[in-house]
Formats: structure tokens, sequence, C-alpha cells
């Protein structure tokens, strides 16, 4: 296997994309291997390297299946679950933290009621 081309940056051909670039297409790699580097040079350090993929051997996305929502609704609820009261808190509860606000500050809850 050769090397890779590489592009300056916003200086790829049309018919390579990013996996962003996929994504906002609504397609993925597909398992197809990286075709071409983007290479933005920076001063101090090494360049920024973005990999390239070919869009003609992109894959649609695969659907969102019922049992996925179903796993996806039960793990941000277990990220919204308080591990101290058990209530749902109603928004993600900060990893720096570790439960919900109230639990997190007993003392100040009870000043502010």
């Amino acid at each position: 296997m050769g090397a890779l081309p590489v592009f300056r940056w916003h200086l790829a051909p049309d018919g390579y994309a990013t996996r962003r670039q996929l994504r906002a297409r609504d397609l993925r790699p597909g398992g197809q291997p990286v075709a071409a580097e983007l290479q933005r040079p920076r001063r101090r350090r090494g360049p920024l390297v973005a990999y390239l993929y070919r869009v003609d051997l992109a894959k649609p996305i695969r659907p969102m299946t019922p049992a996925k929502w179903a796993a996806l609704a039960k793990a941000n609820a277990a990220r919204r679950t308080c591990p101290a009261c058990r209530r749902d808190a109603g928004y993600v509860i900060p990893p720096s933290l570790g439960t919900c606000v109230p639990c997190a500050y007993p003392d100040e809850a009870v000043r502010s009621a």
C-alpha cells in the first residue's frame, strides 16, 4: 500500500469528505480505508491532520431501531437520576458533583427555602 495523498487545509478535491462531513450528508465511511489526509500547518507543533474518505464509497447511516431508542432513553434517564436521593433531577447530573445540586449542597437549599 502506498502513501496517502496529502492535501492542504481547504484544498481537498471534490469527492472526499471527513467523518463529520459525511455525517452531515447522512453517510458513514462504511468500512472503507482512509483515502487521503488534510493537513493544516501550525507554527510550533506538527500539522493538524484530518482523515478523508471517498464520498462515492460511503454508505447511508443505519437508522435507529426502536430497541436503540429505548436503550438511549434508559441511558439518559440514568444520567439524570441522583444516586443519593434516587430522584430524576430534570438535568444531567454533573460528574464533578456526582449528585443533584440539592444533595450536593444541602445547607444552601435550606437557606434559600
